[in-house]
């Protein structure tokens, strides 16, 4: 299933703007839109989540996405919760090319924003292609030709193969091997443009053709660009020349920790004054037309919470159809 919570300023805020600043209201609808056209075509049931709204998001929104799932306690006689590999294990990238959009992206949700931030710091996403990806991910892990895969989410191939490589001890990384949306992209590009529909596999190089034999008949491209080693280091190369070489232990461990002193001051509270003349039927319709406690139907309505069949309290249910419920329930399978 997939759940998310959203966090936004008003979207009826008619105040000045920073420069190159969206307005809150095409914040919040660019997220609803991202979530619709990917999560749609996911084929996983987005059955809950949350809307948030307050001016402390005008800036920057926050947007908490996850998926849970259920899997086999063993896959190909391995412990699936386990990652193993070895060294000469081959590096494959799957799924979608490499392009100038996600770059920076991890960084760019922690910064302050202003009219400079880079637009490429956003991912121009492919539904299908990241469809593609997982359908071919959980067959060919069934087949045993895989012995594990992360994403290329936040830092891309750096991230993804820098955190795989401590498993065996080193990776080596040829860049140049690395299909490009289109060219001009200079390496350290390559190396950290980021992508969900992107992924890093360890596979054993004996079931190496039978892995891309299987991508040519799934329609997901797999490309060879580099090995595991135990040499405790991440080498990158560009032509058979080093571009970058950090120690794993260095890149894992080499930034100190910051220690923060933070004092909490507890608020005086005070008990609301009423006045003897309110009419509380005004005040009850006004409390359920605010942002933070309105109906959410609107936005519900335009994610598929039904896929796959398996989704028995869903977002919105009773008599008409309409009253929201304060949880889902998914059958992990048809005989459940």
């Amino acid at each position: 299933f997939n759940t998310n919570v959203l966090c936004f300023g008003n979207p009826d805020y008619d105040g000045e703007l920073l420069t190159g600043q969206l307005h809150p209201r095409r914040i919040f609808e660019g997220v609803r839109k991202g979530i619709e056209d990917g999560g749609n075509k996911s084929g996983v049931p987005t059955v809950n989540g949350a809307i948030v709204f307050d001016d402390r998001y005008r800036g920057k929104p926050l947007v908490y996405c996850g998926t849970g799932a259920v899997m086999p306690m063993q896959l190909a006689g391995q412990d699936s919760w386990e990652k193993v590999i070895l060294p000469g294990d081959r590096i494959i990238m799957a799924g979608g090319r490499v392009g100038k959009d996600g770059i920076h992206g991890a960084t760019f949700s922690s910064i302050e924003l202003d009219e400079a931030a880079p637009a490429t710091a956003v991912q121009i996403g492919s539904p299908i292609t990241q469809k593609l990806a997982m359908d071919f991910l959980i067959l060919a892990t069934r087949r045993g030709l895989i012995r594990c895969s992360t994403d290329n989410g936040a830092g891309g191939l750096s991230s993804s193969i820098g955190e795989l490589a401590l498993i065996p001890g080193g990776a080596v990384v040829e860049l140049e091997k690395v299909p490009l949306k289109y060219p001009g992209l200079k390496p350290w590009e390559i190396f950290l443009s980021e992508s969900q529909e992107r992924f890093t596999l360890a596979v054993e190089p004996a079931k190496l053709d039978e892995l891309l034999a299987l991508g040519r008949e799934m329609e997901v491209e797999l490309t060879d660009i580099g090995f595991f080693n135990a040499e405790g280091s991440l080498d990158v190369l560009y032509d058979n020349k080093p571009i970058a070489g950090l120690s794993l232990e260095f890149l894992h461990e080499g930034v100190p920790r910051k220690t923060l002193l933070a004092e909490y001051v507890k608020p005086a509270a005070q008990e609301p004054v009423l006045p003897p003349s309110l009419d509380y039927n005004d005040v009850l319709l006004k409390l359920m037309g605010s942002l933070n406690i309105c109906s959410r139907e609107s936005v519900i309505r335009q994610y598929d919470h039904e896929v796959k069949g398996r989704t028995i309290v869903k977002p919105l249910m009773g008599a008409t159809g309409q009253a929201p419920q304060d949880a889902a329930v998914v059958r992990f399978n048809f005989e459940s």
